[in-house]
């Protein structure tokens, strides 16, 4: 018998059995369900029933045939810069090169990492992801109603995502500074397996507005703006707009990046040229309006200055006056 507290109310039984039944097939569990052998306040109820608060479920005895299969290595534990933490969120500053989740040749991610360092948390899950390149905002629930408010948020427009995206290429004259790309998005696997994004007529509604902040001779620092959430979207729209993001390694320059990388290289830059600098969102539970910003990393900062030909000194960029209550901080 579980009472049901905080970490699943709100989460559909099939779910929430799939969560502790772990090993089980999904099949078994959809079968069980069916067939009345799971109780919720000693009554039916079918696959679709949301758990709520208090609510008493019986989970029958199953059996799980024992797998041959090597156990593998638990997550190391480890710990990021906070931006935010309360009751019901935790936000950090993610480093480039860790993936968000394990999956795709990867053991594990941040959420594992967090999970082993935090034994006592009851529910942790990311409420949005960033590539495994890619540094900056990451947001994760520590409630599960504070995971689908947020996700409503998400789906209805109501997050403010903005990216710093420095590219190699040269931004057009009768852009202005302001340029919008809404193509299509089609995600699809390379012969090896490996996941990839195309422009495509047929592909998923994508929309992207890029911001310019400054430019140099073949580069232009960008602000990305996601009005949609789309796999690879802002690497692949400005690949699309001749504007590889520097130090991409699946949709950039390869050459230049393999030049950007060598030792003593000025400007010299041997990652992902892609920060997710600012998150602005309504608390889920207070309602309070909230921004999150992390600094823009150093080598990240350095290469603008080669760039800019500072060595060493700031390079001044004007930062959004907002009236919202701000965590972090932008610093270019």
């Amino acid at each position: 018998m579980i009472e049901i507290d905080d970490s699943a109310a709100g989460q559909r039984i099939d779910n929430f059995l799939l969560r502790v039944c772990k090993g089980v097939p999904k099949s078994h569990i959809y079968r069980i369900l069916r067939s009345g052998e799971v109780r919720v306040n000693k009554g039916r109820v079918d696959a679709q029933y949301r758990l709520a608060y208090g609510d008493l479920v019986r989970v029958p005895p199953i059996r799980v045939a024992k797998s041959d299969a090597p156990a593998s290595a638990p997550a190391p534990s480890a710990n990021f810069d906070i931006l935010f933490e309360d009751d019901h969120m935790l936000v950090i500053d993610k480093p480039a090169g860790v993936a968000v989740h394990g999956g795709s040749g990867v053991a594990f991610g941040v959420i594992e990492q967090l999970r082993a360092a935090r034994p006592q948390a009851k529910f942790l899950e990311l409420v949005h992801r960033l590539d495994r390149e890619t540094s900056g905002v990451l947001m994760l629930a520590k409630k599960r109603a504070a995971l689908v408010n947020l996700h409503e948020q998400i789906r209805e427009d109501r997050m403010d995502k903005r990216y710093y995206a420095c590219v190699h290429g040269e931004w057009a004259s009768d852009w202005g500074r302001r340029r919008a790309v809404k193509e299509p998005l089609h995600k699809y696997l390379l012969p090896d397996g490996e996941r990839r994004v195309r422009v495509q007529p047929d592909g998923l509604p994508s929309h992207t507005i890029f911001n310019l902040v400054d430019r140099w001779p073949d580069y232009a620092l960008l602000e990305a703006e996601l009005k949609t959430g789309r796999t690879h979207q802002i690497r692949v729209h400005l690949a699309h707009l001749g504007l590889p993001i520097v130090g991409d390694a699946k949709y950039g320059d390869f050459a230049l990046n393999k030049a950007l990388a060598r030792a003593n290289a000025n400007p010299g830059l041997k990652r992902m040229f892609l920060h997710a600098y600012r998150l602005k969102l309504t608390h889920p539970a207070t309602g309070e309006t909230l921004q999150f910003q992390a600094p823009l990393p150093a080598e990240c900062k350095r290469f603008v200055e080669q760039l800019a030909g500072t060595t060493g000194a700031e390079a001044q960029h004007e930062q959004p006056q907002t009236e919202t209550k701000t965590h972090g901080s932008t610093a270019i």
